[in-house]
């Protein structure tokens, strides 16, 4: 059985988005960018809601720009050979290939999906994580904590949600951020 994994850059003050925008330096480092390449390397479905993918998207031709440095390159050939299910009521079509829309986040569904796989999966942005947290769904978290305090925007973890986590490791980069995998208990 697979894994479902919710893992993002978050400010240290918890938040995954800032209300202004960026979080703070540190994600766009070689060092880090390395780390989460070989991190989701072995992930076989990623789960986007519509702003992410759009996001993330990006991905799909990345490559085929000039001059990027090879941790890129291979980041972008990683997520192309994943799936990608996109959680959106109003997206008309996909971009990108091995991609399809579900219309509503169903549990069950996941928990099937889940139970099928044999390369763990991920669930990216923190409304659709709100989703699966609260469904009981993740297995893993993992959070790249930059050294910025923004203030305010959307949470990392959801409000109203008890969770009882497993530190199971921890590194620092060169750059200050903070990589902390915790399993739930």
């Amino acid at each position: 059985m697979a894994k479902l994994i919710y893992s993002m850059i978050t400010s240290l003050d918890g938040y995954a988005e800032a209300a202004e925008g960026g979080l703070g330096t540190g994600a766009e480092d070689p060092e880090v960018h390395t780390f989460i390449n070989d991190l989701y390397r072995p992930v076989g479905t990623y789960l986007y809601g519509r702003r992410m993918y759009e996001t993330m998207v990006y991905w799909e031709t990345a490559h085929s720009q000039p001059d990027l440095p090879p941790h890129i390159v291979q980041y972008a050939r990683d997520w192309q050979a994943a799936e990608k299910v996109v959680y959106s009521t109003t997206l008309q079509s996909v971009s990108s290939a091995r991609t399809r829309i579900e219309r509503s986040f169903d549990p069950d569904a996941v928990r099937a999906l889940k139970a099928e796989s044999d390369r763990d999966l991920t669930v990216d942005g923190p409304n659709l994580a709100a989703q699966a947290i609260a469904a009981g769904l993740v297995d893993e978290y993992h959070l790249f904590v930059t050294t910025s305090v923004v203030g305010g925007g959307k949470r990392f973890f959801p409000d109203g949600v008890r969770l009882d986590l497993e530190l199971v490791e921890e590194r620092t980069f060169d750059s200050g951020m903070i990589h902390a995998r915790y399993r739930t208990r």
